[in-house]
């Protein structure tokens, strides 16, 4: 059975979503602790600044809400009004939407898509990505490309690098007129950073744990980079800081913000947090002139391009919904996979041990043509002896039961019969 558990934007606040989060160094032990779990068959983990979901081909939920919890040192009386659990075909149709950005917090942004690609290539390198699974993901994958070509659910996306710049422009007159500050170089870091420097900002500063890749980043954009542990010293400069880091502990602290806005002489400076767990500690947006925002504080950004994109929500999940009942179509048929070989592997047994007998009779000298009729009758007779008997003994339902699939199994239609009919009245 495929399930998916998880928190999200909708269901929980960042001070619960950050506790749950996997970094990326972290994400790789996770996959192999959760398919160590008793019940659990394949695993993937797609963990981002609004949700934290896991993709299970398990016996039961139960063991992944326990797994959740313990792996977090979190309890599941915390978790609990929290968290959501979806099992086939919930799970199929939420994966899908997801992976379509109907479930984001900005309707249809595409980012998400290569977030799910890279959870699917963690759990591929850690070997938790099953049949059904791997299956499962590239199923979305098409969907999401189907959706985004046939509907325009991608039209006019106010992203959160662009809601982040509107709410810069809320602040200062313009952005060309700033210094801007971004700390990680990462994926959302380079969407921030192409949003913003579409402005002409005055001054671009990157600042990563890697001075290499901070470079890469800056020379982009016509900027310079700067070491993490340099931040006190550069922070002053700046008057917008964008931040995205995968560190499990704030890196901006109360102290280094106050000590910056001294030195400012008290000019405002504008922070987005885009990280989970947060960059910035919670106090800093307590300080005069300081204008601290969160991932969910860019949702009052992008609440107002949702009417217009409603109708192509409509039609995505059409879509969506006629994908899910394929995807089901084709569990169904893996149900029967076994039975399939199982039947086979008689049949080939009965075929073996027939052609065995004839050679035996045509090494003795009989003749071949009586050999080949015996081969076919006795071999026929063979694989329509069990169902033959079944269908004997059966009484009552369930023989009407079995008759109807033998006909459906055997196309046991009405032509032969007619045929029949028709040999028997040009006999008169």
């Amino acid at each position: 059975m495929l399930f998916t558990l998880g928190i999200n934007h909708h269901s929980a606040p960042l001070a619960i979503r950050e506790r749950v989060a996997f970094g990326a160094d972290k994400l790789q032990h996770a996959l192999a602790s959760l398919a160590a779990t008793e019940g659990v068959s394949e695993a993937a983990i797609l963990s981002t600044c609004n949700r934290t979901e896991i993709y299970c081909a398990a016996e039961v939920p139960a063991a992944l809400i326990d797994w959740l919890g313990r792996y977090h040192q979190i309890s599941q009386e915390e978790l609990a009004p929290y968290l959501y659990v979806h099992e086939q075909p919930a799970a199929i149709r939420h994966a899908f939407r997801v992976a379509c950005g109907l479930d984001s917090m900005v309707i249809g942004e595409p980012q998400i898509l290569g977030q799910v690609k890279d959870a699917v290539r963690a759990a591929e390198e850690v070997g938790t990505l099953g049949t059904r699974l791997h299956k499962l993901f590239q199923r979305a994958f098409s969907v999401a490309k189907e959706v985004r070509s046939t509907t325009a659910i991608g039209a006019n996306i106010v992203s959160m690098a662009a809601a982040g710049v509107h709410l810069a422009e809320r602040i200062f007159d313009s952005v060309t007129d700033q210094r801007i500050l971004f700390i990680g170089a990462g994926e959302m870091i380079e969407l921030c950073a192409a949003h913003f420097c579409a402005e002409q900002p005055r001054q671009v500063t990157v600042a990563n744990r890697t001075v290499e890749r901070g470079l890469e980043l800056s020379n982009r954009f016509g900027g310079n980079a700067i070491r993490l542990d340099q931040l006190p010293e550069y922070l002053p400069e700046h008057d917008i800081v964008v931040s995205c880091t995968a560190s499990p502990l704030p890196i901006i602290g109360l102290g280094m913000v106050e000590r910056a806005i001294k030195a400012r002489r008290h000019r405002p400076i504008f922070i987005v947090d885009l990280a989970v767990p947060r960059d910035v500690e919670q106090e800093v947006g307590e300080l005069d002139d300081v204008f601290l925002y969160t991932v969910d504080d860019l949702a009052q950004i992008v609440e107002s391009g949702v009417e217009s994109r409603q109708a192509a929500v409509v039609e995505a999940e059409g879509i969506i919904g006629h994908r899910v009942h394929e995807f089901l179509g084709w569990l169904q048929a893996r149900d029967t996979v076994p039975v399939i070989r199982a039947l086979r592997d008689a049949a080939e047994r009965s075929r073996q041990m027939e052609v065995e007998r004839a050679l035996k009779l045509l090494a003795r000298g009989e003749a071949a043509e009586d050999v080949i009729r015996q081969l076919s009758l006795r071999l026929s007779n063979k694989l329509l002896h069990a169902p033959s008997s079944t269908l004997n003994s059966a009484d009552g339902s369930e023989r009407a039961f079995l008759q109807a699939g033998a006909e459906r199994l055997f196309h046991l239609h009405d032509a032969p019969v007619q045929h029949i009919k028709r040999r028997r009245q040009q006999g008169r």
